[in-house]
């Protein structure tokens, strides 16, 4: 019997991951045609296209200050701009940009004021391990 409820748990986990996964590419997808159909929209304004070197596309929030490019990552793909960093480009408003990120995790008081601008809305009461990382992109050919 508890074999039983043990498979039953574990088949409903992976179907939930799965419909997750499968929900959160289908927004992906939709908001991503939408930035590139209306690059001057009002998504637009504050979501561009960031493409990984491993050729992955994503959506995310960003802000556009004093040459550099900020962006806060909530999924664990941040750990792509441990150490190094990495090559990125981005689609930003019909442009698009060449850059290099790299993930700040040694300074929160600087990373306060940028989510301050870039994630105004951003709950107080979050811990700040569940309030993102926040990635520098220093902007190196603009196309």
């Amino acid at each position: 019997m508890i074999r039983r409820i043990v498979v039953v748990l574990g088949l409903v986990l992976v179907i939930s991951t799965g419909y997750v996964i499968y929900s959160r590419d289908g927004v992906d997808a939709r908001v991503a045609e939408e930035i590139r159909t209306n690059p001057q929209g009002e998504r637009a304004q504050r979501t561009m296209l960031v493409t990984l070197m491993n050729g992955r596309t994503l959506p995310v929030n960003y802000l556009r200050e004093d040459g550099l490019i900020f962006m806060g990552i909530d999924g664990l793909w941040w750990r792509e701009f441990v150490g190094a960093g990495q090559s990125v480009e981005m689609f930003i408003q019909g442009e698009t940009i060449c850059g290099h990120g790299t993930v700040v995790l040694d300074n929160p008081e600087y990373t306060a004021d940028i989510f301050s601008r870039l994630r105004p809305k951003a709950p107080s009461w979050l811990p700040v391990w569940l309030n993102g990382k926040l990635v520098v992109i220093t902007v190196s050919d603009e196309a």
